[in-house]
């Protein structure tokens, strides 16, 4: 048990909610797909610190989909530029289904890159090597936003091709116009291998994580694409992602997102979390049912949308450490070793959900194992009520787990003290200083001994 085990909750708390949504059904014009378990649902966020949160089934293996489109747009334009890749594939919402024929006329220019079209085009201008073909290429880009080896689902991939009619009449029709750069033939079977790549929710979330991290992997610390090349995906995808359902999506949850028909549906917080959900069940346009209401509830939840907090958020925790590396702790003898059971994690600024997330994970962080733990706020400003609750319930676990717990709370920002024990399930001990929390540590340890 851990005080970040509280976001872990989090995400509980979703799936509990909306496990029992029967709407929807797998795709089935794709046989293979139509053979996943519809009662599968996991959930998966990572932060900008490579924190993994999971609940569910979040590490069943199924297959990309459209998920890869924002992924392989990314790869096009770090190997060509966006002035190259806008030559064949544009940028505009195209209020359409993801398979329909959204051409630009005169130019036969697919609408953007989310919609079927756009990504066969896409997928083609990746160039291939004499030491590494194409799609080699794809697989390891792939791998490097997810941090680990992919692999193609060759089933998944025969059915497709089988089946991928509508496609490869795409291809074609994009030919006749003279905007696809290579044989539809190959430009098709390079895309449908490209869709039945493998990944997990928990996979998918890191991918969606760094884009939110300007393009580093914050679980590797891997730069993948650049932050221009990051930020353009972003764009898109917030415009585009959820094709004909974009608008609506960006007005509810206000968050980059990306649905894939394999159940997978991803969402971005910039410079704070990516999140992703996988659950088979579909509606009209191909998403998630259970992913798309979750996604909407945790955003209206905690506050995410886009608009709602524009500003990128500075650093929330300024201290990690043991009370015996602090400049006022004793040098020697016992008082030394019992200061050394004392973690202190030091937060400043507004304390949002992302903020919070940091904050409970520093508590784990902090000293020894089993030790005390002082959390100063003396330098924090506010503390939204999503936070309030997620830290109430961090300091709950970390109590209820046998740690003793100290609070640097001159501003009264946990609430009063009969609202924290209601809480906490217990009073929590609160001081003006640091160093008095420390110190109240120290005797508490001492008095045990």
């Amino acid at each position: 048990m851990s005080a970040a085990d509280a976001v872990t909750d989090s995400l509980q708390n979703l799936r509990d909610r909306f496990i029992g949504v029967r709407d929807g059904k797998p795709a089935d014009y794709i046989p293979q797909l139509a053979l996943a378990n519809p009662d599968a649902f996991g959930l998966a966020l990572v932060s900008m610190d490579g924190h993994r949160y999971v609940a569910g089934e979040a590490e069943v293996p199924f297959t990309l989909q459209s998920v890869s489109k924002p992924f392989i747009y990314a790869l096009a334009l770090s190997l060509l530029g966006l002035d190259e890749v806008s030559r064949w594939v544009g940028a505009e919402p195209s209020g359409e289904a993801f398979n329909a024929i959204s051409l630009e006329p005169g130019t036969g220019r697919p609408a953007n890159a989310m919609v079927n079209a756009g990504a066969i085009v896409t997928t083609a201008l990746i160039p291939g090597t004499p030491d590494e073909p194409a799609f080699d290429r794809i697989l390891h880009c792939l791998g490097c936003f997810a941090g680990r080896e992919l692999d193609v689902d060759e089933e998944v991939f025969s059915s497709e091709s089988v089946t991928g009619d509508r496609n490869r009449a795409l291809a074609y029709l994009i030919r006749s116009t003279g905007t696809l750069p290579v044989d539809p033939v190959l430009a098709v079977d390079r895309y449908f291998r490209q869709c039945a790549i493998r990944v997990t929710a928990v996979d998918l979330a890191t991918m969606a994580a760094t884009l939110a991290y300007g393009g580093v992997n914050p679980v590797t610390r891997e730069r993948v694409v650049s932050a221009e090349v990051a930020a353009r995906v972003l764009a898109v995808m917030a415009t585009c992602g959820m094709y004909d359902g974009s608008g609506e999506w960006l007005l509810r949850v206000g968050l980059p997102a990306k649905s894939g028909v394999s159940g997978g549906l991803i969402a971005v917080g910039p410079a704070r979390f990516g999140v992703a959900t996988y659950s088979p069940p579909l509606d009209a346009t191909g998403g998630s049912v259970r992913g798309h209401a979750a996604l909407e509830a945790m955003s209206d939840r905690y506050g995410l949308h886009l608009m709602l907090n524009p500003a990128l958020p500075g650093s929330t925790v300024t201290l990690v450490t043991t009370a015996d590396d602090l400049p006022s702790a004793p040098s020697s003898g016992h008082e030394r070793v019992l200061h050394e059971q004392v973690g202190v994690v030091v937060a400043q600024g507004s304390i949002d959900f992302t903020a919070a997330e940091r904050v409970l994970y520093a508590l784990d962080e902090s000293g020894p194992d089993g030790g005390s733990v002082v959390l100063d706020l003396h330098d924090v400003t506010s503390v939204d009520s999503v936070a309030l609750a997620m830290l109430h319930t961090g300091l709950a676990r970390l109590t209820g787990d046998g740690r003793r717990a100290a609070v640097v709370d001159p501003n009264d920002l946990l609430g009063p003290s009969d609202l924290v024990r209601e809480r906490t399930g217990r009073d929590l001990p609160r001081y003006a200083t640091r160093e008095g929390a420390v110190e109240g540590c120290a005797q508490a340890l001492a008095g045990e001994d």
